[in-house]
């Protein structure tokens, strides 16, 4: 079976990278096979998997915007008589809508979205369309000649990401992170649920806010304490209860048991959310703070500026950098999102 991934564009690589993660970390059983960017195929998933692993990506997944299950492959020349050739009563549920998306192709997808909606009603009986809120939904992908005729089996909650916006939560900090690329980064760390997460720099708690909502524990700590109990009153609005925080520096941390993964957004730049250090002493001191708080075979996460040299920092502390994806700020700043992991 198959399960067709249309990704967000905003940015070339994360979302593949996110999407590569989460199967590695949920010991997902498929082969990958990217048509172009912004749609993948994941491949030969067993039977006995498909749903699990359908309601993980559509749990976890930040900038993949749709998981469908795919029916049939198709092309211009043979469309009509392969959607005739579906056994569409045993996916439809009294009513439904087709959907057509569109990647590097002019086709009409009105015209398209009439054709096949009427091919589907000459084929099967007791049902009708529904465009407003439809029990099911079919999405049909085309991709230059090709067409990827499926089917939605579980949502993602796409609604989220635009209802935590930093500025809609109850406590708010100007240059906090949007909740899709801390989802993005929590999912980059390769937790799992009910493993603990910790974020010292925790800020608002954007991060904390995500890995609590696809199961993790949370912890997370600040120097301020402004910003400590901020991030509670946010983690308490959507409804996390498997956390705690702490205002301490980063130097003085000691967890009370060793963390699953480390996700944070340092605050560079600014010697006074750090105390009494700034430059790339904050990020020496960070690795040294959180080395011995990590499992052996935890990764972590974080963001940080374009020019700061994080290699040489992290080795010298016992990390290896494992992969590295540059986002462009503005003109002078490219926020760099790194994946690290502790050396064995």
């Amino acid at each position: 079976m198959e399960l067709l991934c249309i990704q967000s564009q905003e940015h070339s690589q994360l979302p593949l990278a996110e999407l590569k993660a989460v199967i590695e970390c949920e010991n997902i059983s498929a082969d990958i096979e990217v048509i172009t960017e912004g749609l993948v195929i994941l491949k030969n998933i067993s039977e006995d998997n498909f749903n699990s692993y359908y309601e993980i990506l559509t749990r976890r997944l930040g900038y993949t915007h749709e998981v469908h299950e795919l029916i049939k492959e198709s092309n211009l020349d043979t469309f009509d008589e392969d959607m005739l050739s579906i056994n569409w009563s045993t996916y439809i549920d009294e009513n439904f809508a087709v959907r057509v998306k569109r990647f590097h192709t002019k086709i009409d997808t009105v015209e398209t979205e009439r054709n096949a909606g009427s091919l589907i009603l000459s084929n099967c009986d007791n049902i009708k369309v529904n465009l407003s809120k439809p029990k099911t939904l079919i999405r049909i992908v085309v991709f230059q000649n090709e067409f990827y005729i499926a089917i939605e089996r579980f949502k993602l909650n796409k609604k989220h990401f635009e209802d935590s916006k930093p500025h809609k939560r109850p406590f708010f900090y100007p240059g906090s992170m949007s909740p899709k690329l801390a989802r993005c980064m929590v999912n980059l760390s390769r937790v799992k649920k009910d493993q603990l997460l910790l974020d010292p720099f925790c800020g608002t708690g954007g991060i904390l806010i995500e890995a609590g909502l696809i199961g993790c524990k949370v912890v997370g700590s600040d120097i301020y304490w402004k910003m400590k109990n901020g991030t509670s009153i946010n983690l308490d609005y959507y409804g996390i209860t498997d956390y705690r925080t702490f205002n301490l520096d980063v130097r003085e941390l000691k967890m009370y048991e060793k963390v699953a993964a480390v996700v944070t957004d340092p605050p560079y730049g600014i010697s006074t959310s750090t105390g009494d250090i700034e430059g790339d002493d904050i990020f020496k001191e960070f690795f040294k703070s959180i080395y011995n708080n990590m499992k052996d075979d935890a990764y972590l996460c974080m963001a940080s500026p374009h020019y700061v040299d994080l290699e040489p920092i992290a080795s010298e502390a016992g990390f290896d950098i494992v992969e590295q994806y540059g986002i462009k700020m503005h003109r002078s700043l490219t926020r760099m999102i790194s994946v690290i992991r502790k050396k064995h």
